[in-house]
């Protein structure tokens, strides 16, 4: 299914799709031939590119591709320094030279081309063909041909040379795509490039090189016989998709793509990676309104595929397959659970995937694992909830960090409430002083002890830093300590500062008269709803805070 529905994007986008066994390459050089395989002008002429780390590869072009590892292959037409031009102190090298110039003399021969038999004839003739490179170029530098202002590698009988010398003539089996028998590739023909942690030259969707992954004598890419037409199609689309920002969305070491059975305009990789709030605004009031209601009986379909790499093979993590009115309905659905309020009662600005994932993390550059990524797109894609495990990790978070961030909380809040259905609106998006939740009156009452901590003696660490660990999994046995000096602060509030000491000693009053007593234990769901209360607790209190603490020092 997944593969097929590949295959059919790149039908649907031929016109994107490059000739057979082609990929785009970034070239740095090019050489300036005439008809009859004299250098022209200065030869060597470097092409415009843009800089990658540092270095300017070249600019991108449709070349010749073919894969290779410790083999000698030669690239038609465009290669690197030591198959063109025979540079390099490798053994091999000349070994190379050669191979690429018998390639070249077999095209020439076979198409006619004038203008390959005029970069085969520099290749014989040329005595020199090293000293061309200037001081700067280095061995892995790609090298192009340009003859009278045309390049040989874009003529038409060329690509179909290319496309023919590249057929491995395999074994004729039956394609598990399109369903034809026809000769299957024994390695795929093309690699996927751009995935987070990938190989630089690229990954493969199929491979296989272990006993345990083969069966029926069958190993590499065979063990799931995939034909050449299919293999490039699928391959292909995925690489177009990772250079498009509106079809791709990479978070940590997980790349996700997605795509529609028909054009649309539907684009959640921005949604999801730098999400507007105009936009999100806009898709909860569609959802409201109920304009995301199927209409037609059948919706155009909407696609998610989530990959990391492994070494040098891509891990497929996730397949999604719903409709786009479903799709952005969960959507609204996502936005919606992750909203919190600020001080002045608005809402947050949304968050990307990628905050709320690398908030379970200290260093989430190199710590985040793949399926973190998965299942939180997976929730806001597909309406899954999100697993205890994750709610687990948040809290484990809080905890080590003794703090509770936005998005943090808000990743809280999806966990806790995308397991619930039917949840009235608005719910636990601010300050909720009716509810009872022992974890939620505790982690309030642990925010309005710190308030006071703060307000009366202003220390550099708070009781929260020390304290917030226990508090949050055993009350029972912290808060007790916690009580005795509070009693020392708001006897300096009520000295010093009584509007705060009456308005903190009313909150205390209110938390505590729902209350019965403090829990020995807190459960995870009761830990998530003290990490709630906290964070509630403290940003209702953050904008009155500060003026009241100022009113009353002026007063004073």
């Amino acid at each position: 299914m997944m593969l097929q529905k590949l295959v059919e994007f790149a039908d649907r986008n031929r016109s994107n799709t490059p000739p057979s066994m082609y990929q785009k390459t970034r070239v740095r050089w090019i050489i300036d031939l005439d008809n009859r395989g004299n250098l022209v002008g200065k030869g060597l002429v470097p092409t415009s590119g843009g800089a990658t780390k540092g270095k300017d590869r070249g600019q991108e072009m449709l070349m010749p591709h073919v894969n290779r590892s410790s083999k000698i292959k030669p690239k038609l037409l465009a290669d690197d320094a030591r198959y063109v031009l025979g540079v390099g102190d490798d053994p091999k090298t000349p070994q190379r030279h050669q191979a690429f110039c018998d390639l070249i003399d077999s095209c020439a021969r076979e198409t006619g081309e004038q203008s390959v038999k005029a970069v085969h004839a520099f290749l014989t003739n040329y005595p020199d063909k090293a000293a061309l490179l200037p001081a700067d170029a280095e061995e892995s530098d790609i090298l192009t041909f340009r003859v009278e202002g045309l390049l040989p590698v874009e003529l038409a009988s060329v690509r179909e040379f290319w496309e023919s010398y590249t057929l491995e003539g395999g074994a004729v089996m039956q394609c598990l795509i399109c369903g034809k028998r026809r000769p299957v590739e024994e390695r795929l023909p093309l690699k996927i490039k751009g995935l987070p942690g990938g190989q630089t030259s690229g990954v493969t969707l199929i491979s296989a090189n272990q006993d345990a992954f083969e069966s029926y004598n069958l190993h590499a890419s065979l063990v799931a016989p995939t034909c050449r037409t299919c293999a490039e199609a699928f391959t292909n689309s995925i690489n177009e998709m990772l250079r498009s920002e509106n079809q791709k969305l990479i978070v940590g070491p997980t790349a996700f793509v997605f795509w529609t059975r028909e054009e649309t305009g539907f684009d959640p990789a921005l949604l999801l990676s730098k999400p507007d709030e105009s936009d999100v605004k806009q898709l909860l009031e569609s959802f409201r309104t109920g304009i995301f209601a199927e209409a037609s009986v059948e919706p155009t379909s909407f696609y998610a595929l989530s990959l990391s790499a492994s070494g040098g093979r891509a891990v497929v993590r996730d397949w999604l397959h719903t409709t786009i009115p479903r799709a952005q309905s969960n959507l609204a659905r996502w936005f919606t659970l992750q909203r919190l309020l600020d001080s002045s009662g608005k809402p947050e600005k949304p968050l990307s995937v990628y905050p709320l994932a690398a908030s379970l993390y200290q260093r989430a550059s190199d710590q985040m694992v793949a399926n973190v990524p998965r299942v939180l797109v997976r929730c806001a894609l597909y309406g899954d909830a999100l697993p205890d495990w994750m709610l687990a990790q948040a809290i484990l978070r809080n905890r080590a960090e003794q703090k509770v961030t936005r998005p943090r909380a808000a990743l809280v809040k999806i966990a806790l409430l995308s397991q619930i259905t039917n949840q009235k609106e608005g719910y636990m998006e601010k300050l909720d002083i009716t509810c009872e939740s022992p974890g939620y009156l505790c982690g309030r009452l642990l925010a309005e002890l710190e308030v006071a901590q703060i307000a009366a003696v202003n220390p550099k660490s708070t009781l929260v830093d020390r304290y917030y660990g226990a508090a949050s999994s055993a009350p029972a046995t912290v808060f007790g300590n916690l009580f005795r000096t509070n009693r020392a602060h708001m006897n300096t509030l009520n000295r010093d500062k009584p509007n705060v000491y009456h308005r903190i000693e009313q909150n205390l009053q209110q938390i505590l008269s729902h209350l019965k007593e403090f829990p020995r234990t807190l459960t995870l769901k009761e830990q998530a709803m003290f990490a709630l209360g906290y964070y509630h607790q403290k940003v209702h209190r953050w904008a009155k805070e500060e003026s009241e603490i100022n009113n009353a020092e002026e007063e004073n």
